[in-house]
């Protein structure tokens, strides 16, 4: 995405949703249908309740990620799925709110999508089946990997100059990463605590890096 001459990418201004359980049919009937390409006419006729913005209502699935595509941030988010971890479902919402670029699930390509809230529709999520794989893909990108992870040696990220082009990768909730993917990682960060608790959520964790991507590199309006 294009950077604005402070070297952030522009974000929209955050404003208040008008509706939060949907829209009707559009009123008028299909003589009063607007002429836009955009708009789906089975929603136009039906109603739109899904769980999208005000300024995508009516429009159809392709042309909402079209439209996303456009604005997506330059950082990937990578997720370990060896024993089916629920958390990925929420860490693809996440993704999906904060404009990540894609998702990438390693290992078992089954992942349980409830969390998602069917987000996973309009976010670009790609299957590698081994970190091996996907250090090969990361490594064509020119991407730099930094893992997150609570382990000695972790940069807090606070303190850490994350770079616009990036893969943030997480671990499962429990084991953390695994060993192959810490020691392929450019750097390792974990997220300042200040509670007894030893970690917080890894799709808790994975919103707070996300958002300190945002913190750094998005103009807000």
């Amino acid at each position: 995405m294009p950077e604005s001459e402070s070297g952030r990418s522009p974000v929209p201004a955050v404003h208040p949703e008008w509706t939060t359980h949907g829209v009707g049919p559009w009123p008028g009937g299909p003589d009063a249908w607007p002429d836009d390409p955009r708009l789906d006419p089975v929603l136009l006729r039906e109603g739109d309740t899904r769980n999208v913005v005000d300024r995508f209502r009516y429009w159809s699935m392709e042309a909402i990620v079209a439209d996303l595509d456009s604005t997506r941030h330059p950082f990937h988010v990578a997720i370990e799925n060896w024993q089916h971890d629920l958390n990925i479902g929420s860490i693809v919402r996440s993704a999906n709110a904060f404009g990540a670029e894609a998702v990438h699930i390693i290992g078992r390509r089954r992942w349980n999508k409830r969390g998602a809230m069917v987000t996973d529709r309009y976010q670009h999520v790609t299957h590698h089946p081994d970190v091996e794989s996907f250090l090969e893909w990361s490594s064509r990108e020119h991407l730099p990997l930094l893992a997150i992870d609570n382990v000695e040696g972790s940069v807090p990220i606070e303190r850490f100059e994350l770079p616009a082009r990036c893969v943030f990768l997480f671990g499962q909730e429990g084991p953390g990463l695994s060993a192959e993917a810490l020691a392929a990682a450019d750097a390792t960060l974990e997220i300042s605590q200040f509670g007894s608790t030893r970690s917080i959520n890894a799709s808790a964790a994975a919103a707070v890096v996300m958002h300190s991507w945002i913190v750094r590199h998005a103009r807000i309006a």
